[in-house]
């Protein structure tokens, strides 16, 4: 045998067994083979004699179970996933029986692969894919997709793949099993062709015509070899390896790279991509809705405090709300409230009185809910008067059957365009005349309802017979604290009655309480969207699993061309985390939209949309894109590329 160089593959006692069921089954057997630089190798053999098996151990796609493989003098067996991969990258070009193309890419698309996960210049990469593709006669073909080519131009593309990176060894497996005679003559052609430019050519066939074409001939049987023809010195020219290098961004660039692949295969699975978000747009536009109407609920129940008039306190008979006998203690009196008003903490007391009768004008017939106050209540509850005048002291004091009322039951009761003033009103047996009208401030808290408003002497004396106040309400002067006029007032009551048979309120407590109530009732309808966020993320990992089960061919080809493990990862926790973000965009939309379209369509609805929230639904839907992508992306990187491009 003539003086050779360095054998580029070395070969010694290599075996490759596994478990298929209860039984192991062992491929290859105690191999030894060496490839030098420049050969063009065939290796032939039946199906099932392990000459695939040997030729994916040799393009580091394997690992043998024993024995020892060098490359160029690195033993490979030493080398980590991601070494493997440059390996892979940077020296091999695989030329695959079934093409093993990517369906979403067009032809320059597809022969650029190794050139992203390389970190070549798009401008660079884009060049030589196409000079390559128009050298292999595709030149009008270069943007089309491998549904529309045939399998010879298809098999062409893969040999412009194998290619882009230099293809320093070119491994073919049955390259030409799935290609009529004229496109097989066309590739052995081809193959020679680059042969005689420096490239080593390893073939696996099971075709003796194809391997004729072949200076050296290996026959491998049952997993060992049988024959080989021998090493033969050729004088081939020295192959030339791509000028490019790759760019100082590589990284970054591959992270772009990475984020177009993931919008490709998005666009490409439309409706699986958006049903994959749905529960995401639902989860977000839930909490953003809850979180709105929460806001916007308690910022109107304020406003409804606030209107009632601030530095208020309300003292009741009884032990506190909700006892069944409330309308039949009688321990508040109006010489309570004359007692209250010499205080100097009083600004104004207005005791009040409440009963209910049917009121009757004319044909028109209804309930209304009459209230004995004096004039100081419509200032201290923001009341508008919008027609006529008030009761005043005078009225008070003398019993007058003045009435007023508010616009709901001037429009019950009155026709358009009828001046409700100085019209009688009916309540029962009692006639009261009306002379004025208020607009209601909206802040009520219970059931609407039809308001009438008159002297409280005149209420207890005429209407409803009682001696007795409903309840006494105290304006806070200036100057004095709430709490400490709250305790005095307790204090000159309990003097007054001898027990404690009132309770008191403010306007501050009731705030505090209604606020702590709303915010309760936000959390609670909160941890519920927040649950169903949870159950869309859970939902997004499960149709990404799915994903990478659906696409664990095109994943096998990109780790056997030269993809990092943490390149699988980019795309797919990319792809997943796109899903996530674009839900969260339409999910916030969705929420805008419905909360400001009920808004509008209801006045007792009060939506307030904050930017925390938002950036909070928004960096949520991140995060969730994130949890729950990584799994399926880990589990996308840690596929083995024998099975994966052997899968179906």
């Amino acid at each position: 045998m003539d003086s050779a160089p360095r054998p580029i593959i070395s070969i010694r006692n290599i075996t490759r067994s596994f478990t298929a069921g209860s039984e192991t089954v062992t491929p290859l057997r105690d191999v030894d083979l060496d490839i030098w630089p420049g050969e063009m190798v065939a290796i032939i053999g039946q199906s099932g004699s392990g000459k695939s098996t040997l030729m994916n151990i040799m393009g580091c796609l394997d690992r043998p179970t024993s024995g020892d493989y060098h490359f160029d003098g690195r033993d490979v067996s030493q080398l980590e996933p991601d070494t493997q991969a440059e390996l892979r990258r940077e020296r091999f070009g695989f030329i695959f029986q079934r093409y093993q193309l990517l369906g979403d890419l067009d032809a320059v698309g597809n022969v650029e692969v190794p050139a992203i996960y390389a970190g070549i210049p798009r401008d660079i990469r884009r060049k030589r894919a196409r000079d390559l593709l128009t050298r292999l006669g595709l030149e009008s073909r270069l943007d089309h997709k491998p549904s529309e080519l045939s399998g010879g131009q298809q098999q062409r593309v893969s040999v412009a793949r194998a290619l882009m990176n230099g293809g320093e060894v070119i491994l073919a497996d049955e390259p030409t099993g799935a290609l009529d005679s004229k496109s097989s003559a066309e590739l052995i052609e081809l193959l020679l062709d680059l042969n005689r430019q420096g490239h080593t050519i390893i073939m696996v066939t099971h075709d003796p015509k194809v391997a004729a074409h072949a200076h050296r001939t290996i026959e491998i049987s049952d997993g060992k070899i049988l024959s080989d023809s021998g090493y033969k010195s050729l004088a081939a020219a020295p192959r030339q390896s791509p000028d490019a290098k790759p760019s100082r961004f590589a990284a970054l660039s591959r992270l772009s790279e990475a984020l177009n692949m993931a919008l490709i295969a998005m666009m490409a699975h439309r409706i699986r991509s958006f049903l994959t978000m749905l529960g995401i747009i639902i989860g977000i536009a839930s909490v953003v809705l809850v979180v709105a109407l929460g806001t916007g609920s308690q910022q109107k129940v304020l406003e409804n405090i606030s209107s009632l008039g601030t530095n208020t306190i309300t003292i009741r008979a009884g032990s506190g709300f909700g006892r069944r006998d409330a309308d039949r203690i009688e321990t508040l009196v109006p010489s309570d409230a004359d007692a209250l008003a010499l205080a100097d903490y009083a600004k104004g007391v207005s005791p009040a009185v409440s009963s209910s009768a049917t009121a009757r004008h004319g044909s028109a017939e209804a309930t209304v809910q009459i209230n004995g106050v004096v004039n100081d209540y419509f200032d201290a509850h923001s009341y508008l008067t919008v027609a006529g005048t008030l009761f005043d002291a005078d009225d008070v004091a003398t019993r007058t059957q003045a009435a007023i009322i508010d616009e709901d039951t001037r429009d019950t009761f009155f026709d358009d365009g009828v001046d409700p003033l100085g019209q009688v009103l009916h309540l029962g047996q009692v006639p009261v005349r009306i002379i004025g009208v208020v607009r209601s401030s909206g802040a009520s808290f219970g059931p609407e309802s039809l308001n009438v408003w008159m002297p409280y002497t005149t209420v207890m004396s005429r209407v409803s017979g009682q001696g007795y106040l409903s309840s006494i309400e105290v304006q806070v002067a200036n100057g004095f604290e709430t709490d400490a006029a709250q305790a005095q007032i307790s204090a000159l009551l309990l003097s007054r009655h001898g027990v404690t048979d009132f309770f008191t309120q403010n306007s501050d407590s009731i705030r505090e309480t209604l606020s702590a109530t709303t915010q309760t009732m936000t959390l609670l309808v909160g941890v519920i969207a927040v649950i169903s966020l949870a159950v869309g993320g859970i939902g997004v990992m499960n149709i990404m699993l799915v994903s990478v089960t659906e696409r664990t061919k095109e994943i096998g080809v990109r780790i056997a061309i030269g993809a990092r493990r943490m390149d699988i990862v980019s795309q797919f926790l990319i792809e997943s985390v796109l899903v996530c973000l674009i839900g969260g965009v339409l999910g916030i939309a969705f929420a805008w939209g419905s909360g400001t379209l009920a808004a509008t369509l209801s006045d007792s609805v009060r939506i307030s949309f904050s930017t925390l929230s938002i950036v909070a639904a928004f960096l949520s839907s991140t995060l969730i894109g994130i949890t729950f992508g990584f799994l399926p992306a880990r589990s996308a990187a840690r596929l083995d590329p024998v099975v994966a491009l052997s899968r179906e």
